[in-house]
Order: structure tokens, then C-alpha cells, then sequence
């Protein structure tokens, strides 16, 4: 009993050392797992795409560590901007960065996304009236009912037009081909202006070919960021809207899949998106306007331009029209318009 006892022994105290030496040389094999991938398109050219929102992307891949990847595509370029709420929802791509009128979103809101005719008159407005007039809630309630999450709305520049002939007057802009968004669009069309549709990359060829008269689509800033004050002379200072409105979307399965702090660090960066638009929109376009050299500024006199903003007060009400949510969101822009002005400087200062 005590031979076999000290072999047993011997044994367990060998195959011990052993075991001890092959876990200290061996390798620890620890499987990474793979970063979660997302496709972002977004409604901007190049261009424009490295302001308003690669730095947001590039944070958030830099934030993630590894963890998620969002790989940025910009205007059309996986697919043609209005169909991307259609991509978006299909999955084609995960994300989405665009206003809702581009994009083609089948929701009665979408007529607010873009230039809705006068509905704010700076860039601030537009948050304020997310989130605390209520558009936020309505708009994720609009999403929902089409499978889509909706994450975060913000401003962008004001909205005037770009020609290259002058425009001293209504009368100057009938017959005028411009590029413009589709309710924008569908809104100058009262004043003889005639929208046309293009691919994003195609505008500043279609200026040079006389294919465009003009564009209504952004403001001064982003005319010298694309190239666009190349290709137009001269630069109207009324503008029908004080801020583009646009959101970021993602698809419903894409966005249930990421872990909660991916969620909240996508958030922060869209935040950081909004934050730095506000300031090189604001600066721009005042820099611009004194400091540029490419473009001639125009005004159309306040009399004759406040003719404008009644036709677009008769346009709300054709809106408000179409559904409940329509008319809600339109009572939201009359009561906060309502507000601003009673307020007065420095909210509003006419």
C-alpha cells in the first residue's frame, strides 16, 4: 500500500510540473470578435460630406475602439438619394443622414424636412422646436409606423438662391430653372421658378451648361465649400427659410442589434454632427457675404419680399390640410413663430 502510494505520488507531482511548464509556454488563443459594420450614406457630395458629417464618423470609429465600424458613403453613391429611406428600410444600408423631404420618406411629415417655407428663421429654431415644442415626439411616432428609427434632428444653413443673373425682383426669378428640395420646389413654383432634379454631382456641370439658372438649396457657405460660386455670379441675401432642417435615421434591425453604450456613443456624435454645423454655418455665412470675392449680393426690397412670406403662411395652411399630424406640426409653427416674435430682440427683429 505505501509502494503504490508513493507512485501515485510521484505521478500526480510529474504530470503537475508538466502540466505548470506547457501553461506557461503555450499560447493564450483569445477569439476577437468581428467590429459590427454599418453602411452611412449620406444626402452630401464629398465636398460638403467632409463638414457635416465625416468628423462626426471619424469620432465615433475612433471612439468605438474597435468595436463598430461606420463606413461613409456619400451622396448617391450606393444608391440614388431618393430612394434612401427605401434602402434604409430594406437594409441595404444601415444609416442615413438626409431631410426627410430628399430622401423620399413615406410619411406625411416629410414635407417639413429640408426648406418648409418660413418656418424658422435661424438655425437655433430648429432644435428648440424638437425638442421642446414637440416635433421630436412626432416625428419618432411617424417613423414607427414605418419600421424606420428615426434618431435625431438638426440645422443646417439658410436657404437663398445662387443664379447667374441677378435677381433685383420677383419678376426676375420667373422662368428661372433651379435646383431646389421638392416642397421648396413646389412652394417657388407660385413665383414662376421652375425646380428642376439632379443628381448632387451633377449641379455645378448643369450651371456651367446653362442647364440650371440657379439653385435654391443651400446658403453662402456651402456655395464656395461644392464649387457652386464658381459656376453663379451673384447671391440673393432674402432666403425662404432661416435653417435646413435634417435628421440622422437607422434601420430598426441595425439599431435593436448595437449594445446600449454604442447607442449613447452614436447620440454624443450626432450631437457633436449638430454642434459643429451650427458654428461653421453661422460664421460662414456672414464671413462670406462680407469677405467673398466670387459672388455679387442681391436683395429683393422687404416690401416687395413680404409678399413672400404671406403666400407661404396660405402654403402652411394647404399643409396643415393633409393629415392630423400635419396640421399639429403647423399650429406648432405658428404658435412658436408667435413667440419668437413676441419676444423680440434678439429672437426676432421684424
Amino acid at each position: 500500500m505505501n509502494k503504490n502510494k508513493r507512485d501515485f505520488m510521484k505521478k500526480a507531482v510529474v504530470g503537475g510540473a508538466a502540466a505548470a511548464t506547457l501553461g506557461a509556454t503555450a499560447p493564450y488563443v483569445h477569439a476577437k470578435k468581428a467590429p459590427i459594420k454599418w453602411r452611412l450614406q449620406t444626402y452630401a457630395g464629398a465636398a460638403l460630406g467632409a463638414h457635416v458629417i465625416k468628423p462626426a464618423v471619424d469620432a465615433f470609429n475612433l471612439a468605438a475602439n474597435g468595436e463598430m465600424e461606420i463606413e461613409l458613403y456619400y451622396a448617391d453613391q450606393l444608391v440614388p438619394t431618393p430612394e434612401l429611406f427605401r434602402a434604409l428600410q430594406k437594409g441595404t444600408i444601415d444609416a442615413v443622414q438626409s431631410d426627410d423631404d430628399s430622401m423620399g420618406a413615406p410619411v406625411d411629415i416629410s414635407v417639413f424636412g429640408g426648406y418648409f417655407p418660413f418656418a424658422t428663421r435661424y438655425s437655433l429654431d430648429v432644435p428648440v422646436l424638437f425638442e421642446q415644442y414637440g416635433l421630436k415626439e412626432i416625428w419618432e411616432e411617424a417613423y414607427d409606423e414605418v419600421g424606420v428609427k428615426w434618431l435625431s434632428a438638426g440645422a443646417w444653413d439658410p436657404c437663398h438662391f445662387a443664379t447667374k443673373e441677378p435677381i433685383n425682383s420677383l419678376a426676375d426669378l420667373k422662368g428661372k430653372r433651379v435646383f431646389t428640395f421638392p416642397t421648396a420646389g413646389r412652394f417657388l413654383n407660385r413665383f414662376g421658378v421652375i425646380p428642376v432634379t439632379l443628381p448632387w454631382e451633377d449641379i455645378e456641370v448643369a450651371l456651367q451648361t446653362g442647364e440650371l439658372d440657379g439653385i435654391a438649396w443651400s446658403g453662402i457657405t456651402e456655395d464656395y465649400t461644392v464649387g457652386w460660386a464658381d459656376a453663379t455670379n451673384y447671391f440673393l441675401t432674402n432666403n425662404i427659410s432661416g435653417a435646413w432642417s435634417g435628421s440622422f435615421f437607422a434601420n430598426n434591425d441595425s439599431w435593436n442589434e448595437l449594445p446600449e453604450h454604442l447607442k449613447e456613443l452614436w447620440k454624443l456624435c450626432m450631437d457633436s454632427s449638430h454642434y459643429y454645423r451650427q458654428h461653421w454655418y453661422w460664421g460662414g455665412e456672414a464671413k462670406l457675404r462680407t469677405e467673398g470675392t466670387k459672388m455679387k449680393l442681391t436683395t429683393i426690397p422687404d416690401e416687395e419680399w413680404s409678399t413672400v412670406e404671406a403666400e407661404a403662411h396660405k402654403f402652411w395652411d394647404e399643409i396643415a390640410e393633409t393629415s392630423p399630424r400635419t396640421k399639429k406640426v403647423v399650429e406648432i409653427f405658428k404658435k412658436y413663430n408667435d413667440v419668437m416674435n413676441k419676444a423680440g430682440r434678439p429672437y426676432r427683429y421684424s
